[in-house]
């Protein structure tokens, strides 16, 4: 698959993930996607400053592309 059809398929997930995050305050913007397969992003509004944040975005975010996308090898926040 090639990176930019990759990085559509990405951006479509976390559009589906938004409202979850949203309904707490907060939210989720793609940043990048690296060569070796590792997703930027940046955890905005409540989840920005949330101390529950790493897990929202490893056993939220990363599981939920990770089970759709297994070419990806972790999702990280930039922030």
């Amino acid at each position: 698959m090639e990176k930019q059809e990759l990085i559509q398929k990405i951006q479509n997930i976390l559009v589906q993930v938004r409202p979850y995050l949203a309904a707490d305050g907060g939210g989720v913007e793609f940043v990048d996607l690296t060569d070796d397969m590792v997703v930027l992003v940046e955890l905005t509004g409540a989840c920005g400053s949330c101390p529950h944040s790493t897990r929202t975005l490893k056993n939220g975010i990363e599981k939920t592309i990770k089970s759709i996308l297994p070419e990806i090898k972790s999702v990280e926040n930039v922030k």
